[in-house]
């Protein structure tokens, strides 16, 4: 039983091996290293910008006590507008991110995708 388990994940593994060369190929070209160029310079400063913002967020409330607690208007304090900023900063990014990939990557996948369905049409 134990045999027949071990050549089961080595016929799955040689399996995911075989896959079409195509994708290969699409892979190599410089249309994709383009592709995800250009998805990378949006999403790796987006992420570290957002991971600071909220660092900061957290920071200044485990140890700028004080200042977090400055009353801003009425009961609001400032560590309440640094919480909402938080979602607020989410949907622009994920605004953002849209009509980044929209404008700049979605054009590009178009390209490729066309590029693939054309070769895996021609076979």
């Amino acid at each position: 039983m134990s045999h027949s388990t071990h050549t089961t994940r080595v016929e799955t593994h040689d399996e995911a091996e075989r896959h079409d060369p195509i994708y290969d190929r699409l892979h190599a070209t410089p249309e994709f290293k383009e592709l995800k160029r250009r998805h990378t310079s949006f999403v790796l400063p987006a992420t570290l910008a957002f991971l600071s913002w909220y660092l900061l967020y957290v920071v200044m409330s485990m140890w700028a006590h004080d200042f977090m607690s400055t009353q801003v208007v009425g009961h609001i304090n400032v560590a309440l507008v640094f919480g909402l900023l938080q979602f607020v900063t989410t949907f622009v990014i994920a605004w953002l991110y849209s009509r980044y990939m929209a404008a700049k990557v979605d054009p590009l996948a178009r390209e490729l995708e066309a590029d693939y369905n054309k070769e895996v049409g021609a076979r």
